[in-house]
């Protein structure tokens, strides 16, 4: 069996007057992450890990801020257009890692839903996608809450 690992990475900024949405969950802060998509640091990092994977480029190849089209669209139709490219080239999502860095707010308490949405997106398991949540002990632009950001590590498998 053929495997591909696949690592992405992802930063946004943070300012008031925007939603937060974090693994394609909206989350109840005073501030919003900033982006020409809805700014869903998790789901790109995912996306761009995916796209990795299978040499495809990265988000902005297939769905670049200069296309009025994916303004402010919601990151889960992203990701679902990614899986579909993960498809064509045969291969299927065996598990995701991922991790998410901001000092606030604390999102543990919707992790299980993020992993819920992420997997049914996928086609996995929730168990096969791990979404840890981490500060940055108040150091650096997330530490200081003027952004935030995500890691996701991929494994796909040839179908």
């Amino acid at each position: 069996m053929s495997y591909r690992i696949g690592s992405g990475v992802d930063f946004h900024k943070l300012v008031e007057g925007r939603d937060l949405w974090i693994g394609g969950i909206k989350i109840p802060h005073h501030k919003g992450a900033i982006g020409h998509s809805d700014a869903d640091v998790l789901l790109h990092a995912i996306i761009d890990a995916l796209l990795g994977a299978v040499s495809l480029g990265d988000i902005g190849v297939h769905f670049p801020d200069t296309d009025k089209a994916y303004k402010n669209i919601d990151s889960k139709i992203l990701l679902q257009k990614t899986i579909e490219l993960i498809k064509k080239e045969k291969y299927a999502v065996v598990n995701i890692d991922c991790t998410v860095c901001l000092q606030t707010p604390k999102i543990r308490p919707y992790i299980g839903q993020m992993q819920k949405v992420i997997a049914t997106i996928i086609g996995v398991t929730e168990k096969d996608v791990s979404i840890k949540a981490t500060t940055t002990e108040q150091l650096g632009f997330a530490g200081r809450e003027e952004g935030l950001m995500a890691y996701a590590t991929v494994l796909l498998a040839k179908e």
